[in-house]
């Protein structure tokens, strides 16, 4: 199949490879000198599916610009509203009612409440022997959420599914290298004695490495459209667009991070990708769709866009090596022209290292309606109950006369200010002014359309499923005043809905991304790291490595073991409790019977964690520092009538 590339003119994207060439050795023993037709076949087998992907995904595009209308809240004005602007600043215009947008708060604060719960995942060893690695491992990934900020990519994604049905997140293993200190003594000999000084000097090194979470902008999101979006590992190929710069891609290629051929792109123009243009209307480094901007922009800087893709092929018949069974590898195309990496997909969880959040899936469709597109409707008539309504204020406001112009100066009647004198015209004079100018009166028609607004948010309340206790903010109608019975069950209602879908994230999303993050933890892994004791695991760790002990040391060697990982079930700190826990408390307190059979302590714990405190384990006892205490027989038997202490069979 021939290479097409569709957007610019091909001269702005031509490049005379045959006249550069450059000493590069390729992965495999491929010939993948982009003069050669090896390279030219692959290439166009790569962009024909990131061409067709983006063609189905594009569909979508027009439904997306208008939810990102209404989040951003901007609205273009009308050539009458911008002379209204012109004239005074302060007179209101059409706006879009940001109400999907307080929506969407409160929906991505429940989900953030959800998710961001500290450890964000979750592992158990499966055998006794993986019990201390698990625990070590939960902490160690831990590490890596609060390093590399994973909470941050992830409110992205959940934005992205409420907004566009959608939010794709990719997990990564980085490394960070900069320089470490180490002290060091120097002594000194003399004729007086020696002397030592202590001095700080700083290596390069490893400073840093682990998971990471990067999103994926939907519009650049590049999906095997044959699956549904929750079904992504089933597709034949996944891939992404991602933005870069020559010098950033060059480094990374002297330095050895398996890339080449990037000498070659220095002879093209320009080096974006025809399916690489952000059609969302927002400001970001994709934006900006004109031929004009595109040419601007390469004037001042030098970015490259990369087409990343995961494929799932027969390397026979792609002519990579002599397997006859499908494997996944991974392939860059920079510059829609030039294939700057090609390898093997070696993780080990066998899966496309990507993931996807759509709580709105069908089943069926990959880029099912999101949470905002539902609302669009009725935010477009709420927007329209608004805008009348102000606009029929602004022409009430300006008062309109009915005046005779041959008794009435017409020039004195237009210039509007205080202290206005108005001239008749000599035929009035001696008649008066009463029949000269006459006010039409003016009804406002859109008085109801801030009651009819009133109603169309409750009904976008429900839909959505983030009501106005959700919001932080109580009935304020009704004929009696708010109980606190009507406030819980409301609000328990709206928390089972939110659950709901906490728990379809969780599944898709969260699942897949907390495999990923334990697998790459023990595949790529070459550095010991010390991890505080701290959680759920506190007092078991503390066992292991000794009561005092605040750190422990991980080596590599720990992650080999088998684990489960625990997906939470979308509830939030807070969000299940019942008054009926503290009743059930108090009088398991009380009766000695029950208090032999349930475990107090546990009760509380779970109660304290159920009202949001996240550091109950802070304020337990450590019985590893508790010492005996010697006394006399008569003072045990004392203390024993008194009932202060028990026989330590009974306890």
């Amino acid at each position: 199949m021939p290479y097409i590339v569709q957007g610019d003119s091909a001269e702005t994207r031509s490049a005379n490879y045959r006249e550069m060439n450059f000493e590069y050795k390729y992965p495999y023993d491929l010939d993948l000198d982009p003069k050669s037709k090896f390279h030219e076949a692959l290439r166009s087998k790569i962009w024909q599916r990131a061409n067709n992907s983006h063609h189905e995904i594009s569909k979508r595009f027009p439904s997306w610009q208008e939810i990102d209308k209404v989040l951003t809240t901007y609205i273009p004005l009308t050539d009458k509203e911008n002379k209204v602007k012109d004239k005074d600043s302060r007179k209101p215009v059409s706006i879009i009612f940001p109400y999907s947008y307080s929506n969407l708060e409160s929906l991505l604060t429940y989900m953030s409440m959800a998710f961001f719960q500290d450890p964000m995942f979750q592992y158990e060893g499966v055998e006794d022997g993986d019990t201390i690695g698990a625990m070590l491992m939960e902490q160690v990934i831990r590490l890596h959420c609060i390093k590399t900020k994973v909470p941050l990519a992830l409110h992205t994604i959940l934005r992205d599914n409420f907004a566009y049905g959608v939010g794709i997140g990719i997990p990564e293993w980085v490394k960070r290298y900069g320089k470490r200190p180490i002290k060091s003594s120097i002594i000194t000999e003399s004729e007086l004695g020696s002397s030592e000084t202590e001095q700080v000097n700083y290596v390069d090194d490893l400073i840093f490495e682990g998971n990471s979470l990067n999103n994926i902008d939907p519009y650049l999101w590049l999906p095997d459209s044959s699956v549904s979006s929750d079904k992504i590992q089933d597709g034949e190929f996944i891939g992404w667009i991602e933005r870069d710069n020559y010098l950033n891609m060059l480094s990374e290629e002297g330095d050895g991070d398996d890339s080449f051929n990037v000498q070659y792109l220095k002879g093209k123009t320009d080096k974006r990708s025809a399916l690489a243009i952000d059609q969302s209307g927002r400001e970001t480094k994709f934006g900006g769709s004109s031929k004009s901007m595109r040419q601007g922009t390469t004037t001042t800087s030098n970015p490259v866009d990369n087409i990343n893709m995961y494929i799932n092929l027969i390397p026979k018949e792609w002519g990579l090596d002599g397997g006859i069974y499908p494997e996944k590898w991974f392939f860059r195309l920079s510059a829609d022209d030039v294939i700057t990496k090609c390898q093997k997909a070696d993780h080990y969880h066998g899966m496309y290292p990507m993931a996807v959040a759509s709580s709105e899936y069908d089943g069926y469709s990959i880029t099912p309606i999101g949470r905002m597109e539902v609302l669009h409707g009725l935010q477009g008539v709420l927007d329209f109950e608004f805008n009348t309504h102000i606009a029929n204020i602004r022409k009430a406001l300006n008062d309109m006369f009915v005046v005779d112009p041959y008794l009435i100066n017409i020039k004195d009647m237009q210039e509007p200010g205080p202290g206005k004198l108005i001239r008749l015209r000599r035929p009035a004079w001696g008649h008066g002014v009463k029949d000269a100018v006459q006010q039409l009166q003016v009804n406002d028609v859109t008085r109801g359309n801030i009651a009819d607004a009133s109603y169309i948010t409750q009904w976008m309340d429900r839909i959505s499923g983030a009501d106005q206790s959700m919001s932080g903010a109580l009935r304020q109608g009704g004929p009696e005043r708010l109980t606190g019975a009507e406030f819980q069950g409301t609000r328990g209602s709206a928390v089972s809905r939110l659950q709901r879908v906490a728990m379809i994230i969780g599944t898709q999303f969260m699942q897949d991304i907390g495999t990923m993050f334990a697998v790459h933890t023990q595949q790529y892994m070459t550095k010991d790291t010390f991890v505080k004791i701290t959680g759920r695991y506190e007092a078991q760790l503390r066992k292991q490595f000794g009561p005092n002990a605040v750190r422990a040391k991980v080596s590599p060697l720990d992650m080999a073991i088998n684990y489960d990982l625990i997906v939470r079930d979308g509830s939030i700190p807070g969000g299940n409790f019942s008054q009926a826990w503290m009743q059930l408390f108090q009088i398991i307190g009380t009766d000695p019977d029950l208090r032999g059979e349930f475990d107090i302590v546990r009760i509380f714990t779970h109660i304290a964690q159920e009202l949001g405190a996240k550091n109950v384990e802070d304020f337990k006892r450590n019985t590893d520092r508790i010492q005996p205490t010697q006394m006399a027989d008569e003072d045990v038997n004392k203390q024993l009538q008194a009932g202060n202490i028990i026989p330590s069979g009974e306890f």
